[in-house]
């Protein structure tokens, strides 16, 4: 009896021990197709977008899974950052497939969970590179170098400039 005692509490050492790691903070990014009221609470949701109701999907199209590499700039408001993704081969694909088939809805853009941007879909994106214009800190621009390179930037010189810091 003593042994699972000792075995217990041995046990619970190394996960208390093993937990205490400090995990860096990531990045979420999502893309929201604009739904339907009727579509239900599980599927979509309202956001206020220029002074009128609109709904969109809780599940993204397009997420941070996506994103190959990123540029931030800043926003014409003068205090926040925008930032441009290159989306991967995956993201590209769905990028294109969703503009494409959607034109004239709106996409939502949020960052860990706040929505930052609304884009008008006007003409499908082939390209593989999709803007959020504003509502970026330059907290969040550190959280995105530390997950992905800058456009422009090889994988090698990121992993290195990582490895340097």
């Amino acid at each position: 009896m003593k042994t699972a005692t000792w075995l217990f509490v041995w046990f619970a050492l190394c996960l208390t021990a093993t937990a205490g790691g400090k995990k860096e903070k990531s990045l979420v990014v999502t893309f929201h197709l604009q739904g339907e009221e009727g579509e239900g609470k599980k599927i979509a949701v309202p956001e206020m977008v220029a002074g009128r109701q609109v709904f969109f999907r809780l599940a993204p199209e397009i997420s941070h899974n996506n994103v190959a590499a990123f540029r931030p700039f800043p926003a014409e408001d003068g205090y926040s950052y925008g930032i441009v993704l290159q989306m991967n081969d995956v993201g590209r694909q769905r990028l294109a497939s969703v503009t494409n088939a959607n034109k004239g809805a709106l996409l939502l853009a949020r960052l860990n969970g706040r929505p930052l941007d609304v884009l008008k879909i006007d003409q499908g994106i082939n390209d593989g590179f999709i803007v959020i214009w504003q509502g970026v800190t330059a907290q969040e621009i550190a959280m995105a170098d530390s997950m992905m390179p800058r456009i422009g930037e090889s994988l090698k010189e990121w992993k290195q400039k990582k490895k340097d810091k």
